[in-house]
């Protein structure tokens, strides 16, 4: 009895947060389950409902009324506007989505700073619910009672309109099948934008109600979306009950499980999370992806395969193979086929897969030489500063370049690139500090600590598909942030690690200080880790990946070890990471938990979608835009740093489908991402941009 009543109060808090998150996480559910929308903005609607219930505010009942209704009118209005900004994204995938509404969250959380203040606001509620009772004993307030009945009002209600009306009959037959819904005479269109707009009103009313709870500030969008996140992962997105229970985990776990084990409480979310997300992709098979010659019901695509069959034939009667990068014969054959019934006044046959082109070696190797002059040049043409920028660049290209090896060509999209990231340049920074300032050294010891992390992380992440494998990513991130935050020993926690002896370029030598030391060693370790890279993707084993991605059901079938492939990506890319961590610490001369958070993972995802998700020096031209945007442009701009990434981010999605990979093809067709599916599609095809065995520099 003691025990219990130890812990009632903070039992009875975690129900009310809890709830308080389940009405948040409802509308996350909605709008991802129903409308298809990995929507990272969300808790920036719940952050406009809090600071307009906040300003409204005046201890009286009319004033909690007017809040309430104009806060959830905002956010229900910014929920419809999401839709029709997410309208032209519908065939490009969850990956693009995702981007899109970070940009516009950054958006929005800086213009509510500008309009509220950067201060967190006073909530003022009614006298009679700004009181506390008695409950067994304790004392309690009265308005978090008071707000844990109206939350399972509210699921019961929620839950009877999804079940038992004509309108959430139509909500579900969308999410299962628009085009019978279509049939039915009810828009798919309309039914979309009022799910969103449904789920944003969810968002804004829990800011409201939820702001004496958790109040407007700075980070409270954040923190309401990761913890929103969590809830739907556990919950799922099919009942409303489930999402529900999930909700009172988290809170009970937020806030009983920090009185009961303080010291795991920070680890139990995202672990959680992570567990949930490992168990269900290995109680299901891989999400494949049928290749060029996959099973389809089109007529049309079975004729041009028999077709493409019989091009194949060789002159002496016997059958080729697929056209690969390797078998130049084949190619040849087929393009010589082609020219012949062309030539005889045949129709152009359309192949159901890509020839490559021939490009010879110094071709490919033009836009990178051309790069690294640009490079080697600027410490004669920069400032300190703009080349200690510059040098920051390049330790987020490497990141940026990692996540293209395992989003572009491995076709696992991360969100949490920036673990390895964080284990390579803690380690640097704990090796400098231990008296090893070898620079090779501590790129070595960086690189093996950051696969070896890689390596036991990469079993919960290659077995998974599409959106799962950003929720596994993103917990691994979460994870170690949690890790980095609490082991002061060897992070220093929240103030990070500073003071340690500068890195020395080559033994004998002198530590670094100058800027153009710093610069000029961060390019050559850079030149040389993407040169490894570029040279192992256009190898044998490259050509290996890129199929995995393409054709993963063909590559089993042929008994190739997809996983053991995926699973070296893995590890590769986390030492590519790890080596851009520790470039980092070296050029900055210092190291924060803020360097290795969730925003720098989704940079990171950023320079390679505007790279072209295939291109490697697109990776590497957007970090250094990102890093221009970051901190140059917004210098000149003090305080609005989040709104120009956020416009970054947006113009990316919609100005460069394909990256700038695509804007040197020509084309700019759009598709879903490498491993992402589009709405409503359980294993979608994963088109290639880059023809079978060409790979992007």
């Amino acid at each position: 009895m003691d025990l219990l009543d130890a812990h009632l109060v903070p039992a009875v808090d975690g129900v009310a947060f809890g709830l308080l998150l389940f009405v948040v996480a409802a509308g996350l559910s909605l709008a991802f389950g129903t409308a298809g929308v990995l929507n990272l903005s969300h808790g920036m609607l719940y952050a406009i409902g809090a600071y307009t219930g906040a300003a409204l505010s005046d201890g009286t009942w009319g004033g909690l009324a007017l809040g309430l209704a104009a806060g959830t009118a905002a956010a229900c209005a910014a929920g419809a506007g999401l839709s029709a900004a997410t309208a032209p994204l519908a065939r490009r995938g969850h990956l693009t989505q995702a981007l899109l509404t970070f940009g516009l969250a950054l958006v929005g959380g800086d213009l509510l700073i500008q309009l509220f203040g950067a201060d967190e606001l006073p909530v003022r509620v009614p006298e009679a619910l700004d009181s506390s009772v008695r409950l067994l004993g304790h004392r309690y307030p009265a308005y978090r009672l008071c707000f844990i009945v109206m939350a399972v009002l509210l699921a019961a209600f929620g839950t009877w309109v999804l079940t038992r009306t004509r309108m959430g009959a139509a909500v579900r037959a969308a999410a299962d099948d628009p085009q019978m819904l279509a049939t039915t005479g009810h828009s798919p269109r309309a039914v979309h934008t009022g799910v969103l707009a449904a789920a944003g009103a969810l968002a804004g009313a829990a800011g409201v109600l939820g702001a004496p709870i958790i109040g407007p500030g700075p980070g409270t969008s954040e923190n309401v979306l990761m913890l929103s996140l969590v809830v739907v992962v556990l919950g799922g997105l099919r009942s409303l009950w489930a999402t529900l229970a999930a909700a009172v985990a988290v809170g009970e776990v937020q806030t009983l499980g920090v009185s009961l084990v303080p010291d795991l409480a920070p680890y139990l979310l995202f672990a959680a999370m992570a567990a949930v997300l490992v168990l269900r992709s290995r109680f299901a098979e891989p999400a494949v992806a049928h290749g060029p010659e996959g099973p389809s019901p089109d007529p049309v695509a079975r004729l041009r395969r028999h077709l493409a069959a019989r091009l194949r034939r060789r002159p002496g009667g016997a059958m080729a193979g697929p056209a690969t990068a390797g078998d130049s014969a084949g190619t040849s054959a087929l393009l010589r086929a082609r020219s012949r019934r062309e030539g005889a006044g045949y129709p152009p046959i359309s192949l159901p897969f890509s020839l490559p082109r021939p490009r010879g070696a110094a071709r490919r190797a033009a836009p990178l030489l051309a790069l690294l002059a640009v490079l080697a040049a600027l410490p004669w043409v920069l400032d300190a500063y703009t080349l200690s920028l510059a040098g920051s660049a390049l330790a987020l290209g490497l990141l940026a370049v990692s996540v293209t090896v395992l989003t572009g060509y491995a076709g696992l999209p991360t969100l949490g690139q920036t673990a390895p990231f964080a284990v390579g340049a803690y380690a640097t920074a704990n090796l400098a500090q231990a008296g090893w300032t070898m620079g090779p050294v501590q790129i070595a010891l960086s690189a093996l600590a950051a696969a070896l992390f890689s390596a036991l992380t990469g079993p919960a992440v290659i077995r998974a598909r599409g959106t799962t494998v950003l929720m596994i990513t993103l917990a691994v991130g979460e994870l170690t942030g949690a890790v980095v935050n609490r082991l002061k020993s060897v992070t220093g926690g929240a103030d990070g690690l500073v003071g340690f002896p500068a890195t020395q370029a080559l033994w004998g030598g002198e530590g670094m200080f100058e800027e153009s030391e710093l610069y000029t060693y961060a390019l050559v370790v850079a030149a040389v880790a993407v040169a490894v890279t570029l040279l192992v993707l256009r190898s044998p084993a490259g050509k290996l990946l890129t199929g995995t991605r393409g054709a993963e059901a063909r590559m089993r079938a042929s008994g190739h070890p997809v996983g053991r492939y995926l699973l070296v990506a893995h590890i590769c890319a986390g030492a590519l990471a790890g080596v851009g961590g520790s470039l980092m610490v070296t050029v900055q001369q210092y190291l924060s938990p803020a360097d290795v958070g969730f925003e720098i993972a989704a940079f990171a995802l950023l320079a390679a979608v505007i790279g072209g998700t295939t291109s490697v020096i697109g990776a590497l031209m957007g970090a250094g835009l990102i890093v221009v945007t970051r901190d140059w442009v917004a210098g000149s701009w003090p305080g609005h740093g989040p709104l120009l990434l956020g416009v970054l981010f947006v113009a990316a999605v919609y100005l460069l489908p394909r990256g700038l990979a695509g804007l040197r093809g020509g084309s700019a067709r759009s598709g879903p991402e490498p491993g992402l599916p589009r709405p409503g599609e359980q294993h979608p095809p994963a088109p290639d941009p880059t023809p079978a065995g060409k790979v992007s520099p």
